[in-house]
């Protein structure tokens, strides 16, 4: 009788912990989600890449880096301007057109899916461009 008890106790113990194990396994954790969703390198989602950008300090009507390189795939250029002078930072090219806030003394961000190809960065504010804040971006 004693063996009875513990044997049931021990089998109830033991689907106990089953069922808490099935239930953790079924639940999906934003880091198994994020792992089964990434596509396979060369399918054009990139493995989320960082490209830093900035300009200069004393507000001068240009970028730091005159030309950029970012693999193809999902790009977040993030967006550096130390000075009081508003800029932003825009990519464009190969139907892509996105850009930053027009931010002060601080940082901003974009993420942008890129295909292979040359594309035109420039700050869009006011003749900032035209003035030759601009720069090119090639995307192996």
């Amino acid at each position: 009788m004693r063996r009875t008890i513990t044997a049931l106790i021990l089998a109830t113990a033991l689907i106990a912990g089953c069922g808490g194990d099935d239930d953790d396994e079924s639940a999906a954790t934003p880091e198994a989600t994020a792992e089964a969703t990434q596509e396979p390198a060369g399918g054009g989602g990139g493995g989320g890449e960082t490209v830093e950008v900035s300009s200069p300090a004393d507000g001068s009507l240009k970028f730091d880096q005159a030309e950029l390189t970012a693999p193809a795939g999902k790009v977040t250029f993030t967006y550096s301007n130390p000075s009081q002078v508003p800029h932003a930072f825009e990519v464009e090219g190969n139907g892509v057109e996105e850009e930053t806030d027009t931010i002060t003394e601080g940082e901003a961000s974009v993420t942008v899916d890129l295909k292979p190809g040359e594309y035109t960065y420039y700050c869009p504010v006011g003749s900032h461009r035209q003035a030759g804040m601009e720069g090119t971006l090639t995307v192996e």
